[in-house]
């Protein structure tokens, strides 16, 4: 009972670094889709990330209060202690990966 418990505790420790549907969390990186046209935001490891603008393959996000403009392909940008990458562009949805340093 006490293994059970200390997992159940364990895998809560993990995902407490998402915060909605839109954002799946490993130990140490998120991934949030955010839908495009819509003002969308999530709560990743500690900091409010926010969708501002997507044209093209450039995204600008705020994350932690700093706004970042990200390209498809590019490496990533470090933001809070935070390394920020842009996945994918879709005409409907931008995915991000944010990633602890």
């Amino acid at each position: 009972m006490t293994r059970f418990i200390a997992a159940a505790l364990l895998s809560l420790t993990l995902l407490a670094g998402c915060s909605s549907d839109n954002v799946s969390c490993g130990i140490d990186e998120c991934k949030v889709t955010f839908d495009r046209g819509v003002s969308a935001s999530a709560s990743v490891l500690g900091v409010e990330a926010k969708l501002v603008s997507a044209e093209g393959d450039n995204v600008t996000l705020e994350v932690a209060g700093e706004q970042i403009t990200l390209t498809t392909g590019q490496t990533g940008t470090e933001v809070a202690g935070l390394m920020v990458y842009l996945d994918k562009v879709s005409d409907t949805q931008v995915v991000v990966r944010i990633a602890r340093n």
